[in-house]
């Protein structure tokens, strides 16, 4: 969840680290700092706030050419300037930025003090750099001090170390929390994300768990903790710098918004076989015969990851007819699930390093199940632990809140239930049907977008209220509970999504005059059963905002947003783009940080 950037080379390391930073804003903090390391000496500035607040805390004279930086969401102790990374050594000599949490820290903290060791700060982090600093003192190289540390530790951890006594090294590890380094001309990164190196190199070689790299202007090398050495082959970036800018847009959420027809196509570039009816999906990894021998589905996925998991496991059950269920990730892990040989896992991450998610991952191939990912980012953990998955090639996703790394998620589903299908017992004639939808999406979402105006019109006007009810039918429920997740992380007014056909067993005794229901009503086999539950609202004198392809009788909804219709299986994908402008707007009307919700934080890489 937070943020790293390293530099190694021959310029001014503020500068670059504060870039960095800044391209890392959307990762979600409270806190910022960075350490230099000049001609044997360790400078250190960090600062509560925004990357702003510590680039105007930075002293004029802050120069090295090493350096750390680091942005905090916090987990042990509030947000501050002490609780800030990096953190320093008693003696001045060593600076440490961590992501992840270190589960046995306050026994670590509590020999460390009954050492002699004083503590600065309330976080787990701070017991790194005094047990590198301990390692060292017993004569060990930077190098091995770090690993001597991290082997007395538990939880996870991506890191960066830097030594006053040596200008022009770096020792990075991992261990659950994503480290990537950057190689450039004479002049070496590490970071956390690509964003935070992209503008100066695209050469990109991603750290494994269990791996520490030592890293100089003219290269690097890399370990495991127990010093075997590791061959690493960089890989080119997908994205460049130019992909982190809003283009115009007031913020980069509405960008990504309008993004999503672009973006479907990039999903759906290549994989539309049409001699066959079929979806070409060759990083499945998976023989026909193959994937005829699976009896079951488990999509699991985390927030939005899993309402794009629930969207996903009703096409593979309508389609391809096989029994498929959608869970989070962060329940599944927990339950010693039973893992089935004839069962399909499919892991779902924009970013592909969500914590909860990858540890499923991880259980499921500890007991021999299969896994596939669904990732946006290339080369990321969870793609490179599944033996077989679909990129989404959706573009970064800046803003915390996902919204067209969900519609392609929803996308890319489609085309595995699509294959599936085909494989299975879908008709040629059904294939070109969803084929042919599949292609007609991002036009029909260019149409929802010219209706932003009238969108947002609505949005301020339900944006006085202090909570609202979405509802939504089998089709309708998991794009009506992705719409309430919009609202909610956008604005912060409450929002709930139920099942409409469970209004009745309960939650109706909240509805009146002061509780608006948003229905999502696609024209379907159920259209008739969803106008009834509008009626059961109206009859409690409940206003209603429907999302739908038809206008119901006006008593039915005083608002109504239409969307195109697709075919039945996919209108879900259509229904949810109106519900993001919706929250957008919302939010907007309320004065909201739009790119960074409170609390929120875009890749969740701790428990």
């Amino acid at each position: 969840m937070c943020g790293i950037v390293a530099y190694v080379g021959a310029q001014d390391a503020a500068p670059i680290l504060l870039d960095g930073l800044a391209r890392l804003e959307y990762r979600g903090y409270d806190s910022a700092g960075l350490a230099v390391v000049g001609k044997s000496n360790l400078r250190v500035c960090k600062k509560k706030g925004r990357i702003a607040d510590l680039a105007a805390a930075v002293p004029a004279r802050f120069r090295g050419t090493t350096g750390i930086g680091h942005t905090r969401w916090a987990t042990h102790g509030e947000p501050n300037d002490a609780n800030a990374h990096p953190h320093v050594s008693e003696a001045g000599r060593f600076a440490v930025v961590h992501n992840g949490i270190i589960e046995n820290a306050n026994d670590l903290r509590a020999k460390l003090a009954a050492d002699g060791v004083t503590f600065t700060s309330e976080t787990d982090s701070e017991v790194l750099v005094h047990l590198i600093a301990v390692q060292s003192a017993a004569g060990l190289s930077l190098e091995d001090a770090v690993r001597g540390a991290l082997n007395q530790v538990v939880g996870t951890y991506g890191i960066a170390v830097v030594d006053a006594e040596q200008p022009g090294v770096v020792v990075v590890a991992r261990n659950g929390s994503p480290v990537i380094l950057g190689i450039g001309e004479k002049e070496m990164f590490a970071a956390s994300d690509v964003a935070a190196v992209v503008r100066y190199t695209r050469q990109i070689v991603y750290l494994d768990d269990g791996e520490l790299a030592v890293v100089r202007a003219g290269g690097f090398s890399t370990f495991t903790l127990d010093a075997r050495a590791v061959t690493k082959q960089p890989s080119t970036a997908e994205t460049a710098a130019a992909d982190y800018d809003t283009a115009g847009h007031a913020h980069f959420l509405s960008k990504e918004i309008h993004e999503q027809p672009s973006a479907i196509l990039r999903t759906l570039s290549g994989r539309l076989d049409e001699r066959f009816s079929t979806a070409h999906l060759g990083g499945l990894n998976l023989t026909a015969r193959e994937a005829r021998d699976f009896k079951r589905v488990k999509v699991l996925g985390c927030g939005s990851a899993y309402y794009a998991g629930e969207i996903g496991a009703q096409l593979i059950e309508e389609l391809a007819r096989i029994p498929a269920h959608a869970e989070p990730a962060s329940e599944f892990r927990y339950r010693n699930p039973v893992i089935e040989s004839d069962t399909l896992y499919i892991a779902v991450s924009q970013s592909g390093e969500t914590y909860d998610t990858l540890a499923a991952v991880h259980e499921i191939n500890r007991k021999g199940g299969t896994t596939l990912g669904v990732v946006n980012t290339v080369g990321s953990t969870i793609a490179r632990a599944c033996s077989g998955g679909v990129y989404l090639h959706a573009g970064p996703e800046v803003s915390v809140t996902s919204t067209k790394s969900f519609t392609c998620t929803t996308v890319a589903f489609a085309l595995i239930a699509l294959h599936f299908g085909r494989v299975h017992d879908l008709s040629p004639a059904d294939g070109r049907r969803v084929t042919s939808a599949l292609r007609a999406l991002p036009d029909k979402i260019e149409r929802i977008l010219e209706d932003e105006e009238h969108i947002a019109a609505l949005a301020h006007e339900y944006a006085k209220h202090e909570s609202l009810m979405f509802v939504g039918r089998v089709r309708g429920y998991p794009a009506a509970r992705e719409g309430a997740q919009k609202l909610k992380e956008l604005s912060y007014i409450h929002a709930e999504a139920y099942p409409a056909s469970e209004l009745k067993h309960g939650p109706l005794a909240l509805i009146g005059p002061e509780l608006p229901t948003v229905a999502v009503v696609p024209d379907d086999e159920l259209l008739e059963k969803n106008l009834s539950t509008l009626g059961e609202i109206r009859a409690r004198q409940g206003r209603v905002l429907m999302i739908g392809h038809t206008a119901p009788d006006p008593k039915l909804a005083q608002d109504v947003i239409l969307v195109p219709r697709s075919e039945p299986e996919l209108d879900p994908i259509l229904l949810g783009i109106p519900m993001q402008i919706f929250a957008y707007h919302a939010a907007l009307a309320l004065g909201r940080d739009i790119d960074r919700p409170r609390n929120l934080a875009k890749s969740v890489t701790v428990e």
